[in-house]
This record gives structure tokens, sequence and C-alpha cells, in this order.
């Protein structure tokens, strides 16, 4: 684990993308609430608040973290479902960590809803977008970012 006991606590925030790539009649279900477990959207959204305060209880070398706040939002496609969550924090290492955690088992909570429907749903294009804050200062990942080329 790296020692961030002399930094300074400060500002940080993170921001995170995934997507669950799904059948039209699938991300439809989803759009219109119907799916049978209940409000995949709503379920996935706590899921992926609860997993961001629980990071460093997953990975084993992240360092606990008070985590100020965390959103988590949805855009449905007609064959994919995006998920963006951004964390914030005043401390003295970054969120990068709780955001990619946040997207990761909110769209493992959509995979899990909608399986009875479609078995051949996939997860991709896990990503960091943006990071403020600490040493490093900003990050923000290229407009142009294909995250499917396979030299990145």
């Amino acid at each position: 684990m790296v020692d961030v006991t002399p930094k300074e606590a400060s500002h940080r925030r993170a921001m995170a993308r995934c997507r669950v790539h799904m059948s039209s009649e699938t991300a439809s279900l989803v759009a219109r609430g119907a799916v049978s477990k209940g409000d995949v959207l709503a379920v996935a959204r706590v899921a992926g608040i609860q997993a961001a305060k629980r990071t460093a209880d997953l990975i084993p070398l992240c360092h606990p973290l008070l985590v100020g706040s965390v959103f988590v939002n949805f855009t449905i496609d007609d064959t994919w479902i995006e998920i963006e969550a951004q964390v914030e924090t005043v401390d003295r290492t970054g969120v990068e960590m709780e955001a990619l955690t946040a997207c990761s088992v909110a769209a493992l909570t959509i995979y899990d809803m909608c399986k009875s429907a479609d078995r051949g749903m996939t997860i991709g294009e896990l990503a960091l977008w943006e990071k403020t804050g600490g040493r490093s200062g900003i990050y923000r990942r290229p407009v142009d970012f294909d995250s499917t080329d396979p030299g990145d």
C-alpha cells in the first residue's frame, strides 16, 4: 500500500463509464420498467453507490476513503445501457477506483436483473473518463477515445 500520510487532504473527483450491451428487447424492458425483478436502474444505482463506499473492502491495496458523494446515472440506447459514476471526496488519495467500482457493480447488477431475459449480455468499455485533484492534477480521456481499440 502506498503511504499517503505525508500528503495534504484535497478535493478530489473521478468519473468513470461503462456499458452493458444487450438485445433491443431487453433494453426496451428496462426502459419501460417491465423487468420481472423490479426497477433495474434504481437497484443498479443503489448497488453502484454501495460499491463505491466499499471499494477498499474489494481491492486489496486500495485506501479506505471517506466518500463525500456518489452519483450513478444511466443512458439507455437501443442495444446498451451506459453507466456513469462520479465520486467526490476530500482526502489524501484519489477516488478513481471508487468510480470504476461503482460502474462495475452497477453493470453487474443490471446483468443480474436482466439475465432471465437475455443471457447474451456483455459488459465493456469500462474506463476512467476524468479525474481532478491531487498532485497529478486533471486528467480527461480524449473525446475520440475508442475503447474497442486493442492497442489501448
